[in-house]
């Protein structure tokens, strides 16, 4: 079943997200899709690492430039459209209607998910943002403007696929919440006035005996 966040419209997920017949047990095994997993961390990690030591290798920086850009959006395309839908069953994407109306659509698939994936999709998903940053404050304070446009970049196609995913994975879960949090409201509403007026139960009330 299909949650999206911002649109009414139902779309389906791709029929290969689905667990094929026999394979119910996939969740529980170290790893179900390893190559995913690997082309999701290798891009950005490349291109970090590309742009770290870029200088050591070549002093062109429209060569450095072009190269890190590459990385960036392989990464970008590979986890929007890859990683996302089989490693945590999220996808997020936009189309237009026929009135020329751009929505977009963040989808979440109710599903048995890897533990390990998942955990490695969102270290990769949320700390190349971090690191981005952090170049972003070194070109800021180091004046070095050139780079500055590069890492934007890199903040502007990482970010996005950090927003969009954070938008799947709780905008699809705030009807399960609130329907949760109705519930614990009703109950502590109906069972306060009875812990409050109960009268306590003395140990021996039930022994009248004398001994």
């Amino acid at each position: 079943m299909n949650h999206p966040a911002m649109n009414s419209a139902t779309v389906p997920l791709l029929d290969d997200d689905t667990i094929a017949f026999g394979e119910e047990d996939n969740a529980n095994k170290q790893f179900v899709h390893p190559y995913i997993v690997f082309f999701h961390l290798v891009f950005r990690c490349s291109a970090i690492i590309v742009y770290i030591l870029c200088g050591w290798f070549s002093d062109s920086f429209i060569a450095s430039f072009v190269l890190v850009i590459l990385l960036l959006s392989a990464d970008f395309w590979t986890v929007k459209n890859i990683s996302g839908r089989l490693l945590v069953g999220l996808r997020w994407w936009n189309y237009v209607d026929d009135n020329g109306k751009s929505h977009w659509v963040f989808e979440a698939r109710q599903s048995r998910v890897n533990r390990n994936e998942s955990r490695l999709f969102w270290m990769g998903l949320t700390l190349c943002p971090l690191v981005w940053s952090t170049f972003f404050i070194f070109c800021l304070f180091g004046l070095k403007f050139k780079w500055m446009l590069l890492v934007l970049i890199a903040l502007t196609l990482t970010g996005a696929n950090l927003y969009g995913y954070i938008k799947c994975k709780f905008g699809a879960k705030e009807s399960l919440k609130s329907a949760t949090t109705e519930f614990m409201k009703q109950q502590i509403f109906q069972n306060a006035p009875a812990f409050m007026f109960s009268q306590p139960t003395p140990p021996n009330a039930g022994n009248t005996g004398v001994v």
